[in-house]
């Protein structure tokens, strides 16, 4: 079994997410695509806009019914922190014998060697960065010009987010009034 990891922030999830995602369980082979919901990231110096279960339902709606992407909430009940070694090696005892593909987007990927140990990382998982313009080094997906700070920027100014995100996840959006204020929480 080959197991992508894609971890994040979705705050929220967005159409460039799944497309990237199931370009990159196709281009990559992969078996499934895992979003790891990251609850807080080291890295991250402004906080998330919605908390992180709304986070991870708005996931669950985005990914519902679509063949091999699921959502991961295992970084959701750690106190601290997310650290992606401590999710690679949670999975690897899991599903033994899984191939682990971190999937890293490449702004992620400049980061990596901030990133807490690295080289187990390395260890852990074949790292595949992506890229969404074609320059450099990486596997290519679609280029989608949706970023959930745009799509946080609409919902605050009152402006539609259909099409932008799936409708399920707009749904809840609407539902549960995210990102009308539009700080971190």
């Amino acid at each position: 079994m080959r197991i992508g990891v894609f971890g994040g922030s979705f705050d929220p999830i967005h159409h460039g997410h799944l497309i990237a995602a199931v370009a990159l369980r196709e281009l990559l082979e992969l078996d499934e695509v895992r979003f790891v919901v990251a609850k807080t990231q080291p890295l991250k110096t402004v906080g998330h806009f919605a908390g992180a279960e709304d986070r991870a339902t708005m996931v669950e709606l985005g990914t519902r019914g679509a063949h091999g992407l699921r959502v991961d909430r295992r970084e959701l009940f750690r106190d601290g922190p997310s650290f992606t070694v401590e999710t690679l090696q949670e999975i690897r005892e899991e599903v033994p014998g899984a191939e682990l593909v971190l999937l890293l987007g490449a702004d992620a990927a400049a980061e990596f060697e901030r990133w807490c140990e690295p080289e187990t990382i390395r260890a852990l998982a074949r790292v595949e960065v992506f890229r969404r313009d074609g320059s450099g080094d990486g596997v290519v997906v679609p280029r989608v010009d949706i970023s959930s700070t745009e799509v946080r920027a609409r919902v605050s100014a009152g402006r539609s987010i259909r099409f932008w995100v799936p409708d399920a996840v707009a749904d809840y959006i609407v539902k549960h009034r995210l990102y009308e204020a539009s700080k971190p929480v």
